[in-house]
């Protein structure tokens, strides 16, 4: 029982830290309809930038969130305005091609700058853990990063619910369309939008940069991840994302407990299935995404 709840409490902290992963993806595809395959990329960029900012200048790498989040949206910005946008409204398959190849640039780049070894950010509390009861602890790094992930969970919620930015957003992903009639900038909000996901992304490669190592190779993982946490939570909705983060977590943490690492994978993915045949929409699914109005 002690070893179950220990699983428990690792998945549900590690399944914040994917959900915190996978807002951003959600959030590009729910809106834009753009199945972003570097958002992995943007993810260990963020978790390098931290690296060298705790190297250079000994910032925490949870304090780095707020310079390299701000260098991402920047970086996501002038990327979807410039290059994503010309495809936008292309066939999904145009901008699988194009993010694939962005990702296989950003990847190459990484190892020829940073190459392919593996790094950490070492900090004085990450590796240490708290006692509840019993012999169940809990590592203060992902204790961090998963509050850290609720948070900036809770805050996209209210930034896109009770902002103009955000009413924006949701209203051109809606039916962009009626948007552009409406005043709204559609190529601005786009921008706006994977400028955000961006953000995100690197907020959560400094917190994945804590917590563990990384490598240039774990891109596609992270993107991996980041669909299967949005596609189980519901496209388009934020906390989807956190819903299906955690679910993924907890599988495969129970998973981890009684089946080969080469098996998790797939218990992962024969939930993502069950879900999908019981709830096509995702677990907090709503009919946001399947009422879009494509133009």
């Amino acid at each position: 029982m002690i070893q179950f709840v220990q699983a428990t409490l690792y998945g549900l902290l590690q399944g914040g830290l994917l959900a915190l992963v996978a807002v951003g993806f959600s959030l590009v595809w729910g809106v834009m309809n753009v199945v972003n395959l570097a958002h992995g990329s943007f993810v260990l960029i963020g978790a390098y930038l931290a690296f060298e900012l705790n190297r250079s200048l000994g910032l925490d790498p949870f304090l780095a969130m707020v310079p390299v989040a701000a260098a991402l949206f920047g970086f996501g910005y002038l990327l979807q305005r410039h290059l994503i946008n010309l495809v936008v409204k292309a066939p999904i398959f145009i901008t699988l091609l194009l993010t694939f190849g962005l990702d296989l640039l950003l990847v190459n780049g990484l190892i020829w700058i940073f190459s392919a070894d593996y790094r950490s950010v070492p900090t004085g509390y990450a590796a240490h853990s708290l006692a509840l009861f019993a012999d169940v602890r809990v590592p203060v790094g992902r204790l961090l990063a998963a509050a850290v992930a609720l948070a900036v969970t809770l805050g996209l919620v209210v930034v896109m619910r009770h902002t103009r930015t955000g009413l924006a957003i949701l209203a051109t992903g809606m039916d962009r369309g009626a948007a552009r009639l409406m005043g709204i900038r559609a190529a601005h909000v786009y921008a706006l939008t994977f400028g955000l996901a961006a953000a995100l992304a690197g907020a959560a490669g400094a917190a994945v940069a804590t917590v563990g190592t990384f490598s240039p190779a774990d891109a596609g993982r992270f993107t991996l991840f980041s669909f299967v946490a949005a596609v189980l939570g519901g496209l388009g909705n934020m906390y989807g994302a956190l819903v299906g983060g955690l679910v993924l977590g907890l599988v495969e943490s129970w998973g981890g407990q009684l089946l080969p690492g080469t098996l998790v994978n797939a218990v992962a993915f024969a939930v993502l299935v069950l879900v999908l045949v019981i709830r096509p929409q995702g677990i907090a699914g709503r009919a946001f995404y399947a009422s879009r109005v494509e133009v």
